[in-house]
C-alpha cells in the first residue's frame, strides 16, 4: 500500500507539515518522554481482546482503510451497539490532555471515514480518551472536521507526491515537545534567508 497514508500520520501533518515530511519523506525519527509513554499506552490498549457487554461490542485493534481517501491504519477501540440499525463509535487513546486544536480530531474522523466506507454505516460520534486526565473528549463527527480531515489527506498527500519538507511552522512552543527538534534544527531554518534570496533575484 505504498500510496497510502497512514491515519496516525495525518495527527503528524497537522500537528507541524515538517515533523510530517521529516518523518515520511526523509524516514527520520527519535524518541522522546511523550513518543514512548504514547507507545507503551496503545501496547496496553492493543493487549485486550474483543468482548460483549450487554448491548455494547468492544472490538480493539481494528484494521482501517479508505480506497476513496488513500487512508490505511488501525483503530484502538471501536464500540458497536447492537442495536438496530447497529451505531459505530470509534474511540482513540491519546497519552496527553484534550487540545484546542484539531490534531486528535482529525485522526478520530479519519478512523470514521473508513468505517464508514468499509462497513456502511454513518458514524456521527466518536471519543478521544486522555491518559493524563483520565477521561474522554465526546467528538462530533459533522461536516466541518469532515471537511478539513479530507482538506488534511490532500495536503499530507501532496507533501510525499512533492517528496518536499517545509519550513519549520511559526508557533515555536510546538518545537520543544516535539521528538526531531534535534534533527529538524528548526531555529537554524527559520534564521536562513536563502530561498527569499533566491525568489528574490528570479532564480
Amino acid at each position: 500500500m505504498e500510496n497510502y497514508i497512514a491515519i496516525s500520520a495525518l495527527q503528524h501533518y497537522a500537528y507541524c507539515p515538517r515533523q510530517f515530511a521529516l518523518i515520511h519523506v526523509e524516514q527520520a525519527w527519535a524518541e522522546n518522554r511523550f513518543t514512548v509513554e504514547g507507545q507503551i499506552l496503545h501496547q496496553r490498549v492493543d493487549s485486550y481482546e474483543a468482548e460483549q457487554r450487554g448491548k455494547l461490542r468492544y472490538e480493539r485493534s481494528v484494521a482501517l482503510m479508505s480506497q476513496t481517501y488513500g487512508v490505511v491504519g488501525k483503530m484502538d477501540l471501536l464500540e458497536i451497539e447492537t442495536s438496530d440499525p447497529e451505531k459505530y463509535f470509534p474511540v482513540e487513546y491519546k497519552r496527553g490532555k484534550p487540545k484546542i486544536e484539531e490534531w486528535d480530531r482529525i485522526q478520530l474522523c479519519a478512523q470514521a471515514l473508513c468505517l464508514e466506507e468499509m462497513r456502511n454505516v454513518v458514524v456521527n460520534q466518536g471519543a478521544i480518551w486522555y491518559w493524563e486526565v483520565r477521561r474522554r473528549e465526546t467528538v462530533s463527527i459533522d461536516d466541518a472536521l469532515r471537511k478539513l480531515t479530507i482538506e488534511t489527506i490532500k495536503a499530507a498527500t501532496d507533501i510525499l507526491d512533492s517528496a518536499a519538507t517545509p519550513q519549520p511552522v511559526v508557533k515555536k512552543a510546538r518545537c520543544r515537545a516535539c521528538s526531531l527538534k534535534e534533527l529538524c534544527q528548526p531555529e537554524i531554518f527559520r534564521e536562513d534567508k536563502s530561498r527569499d534570496y533566491i525568489a528574490g533575484i528570479g532564480l
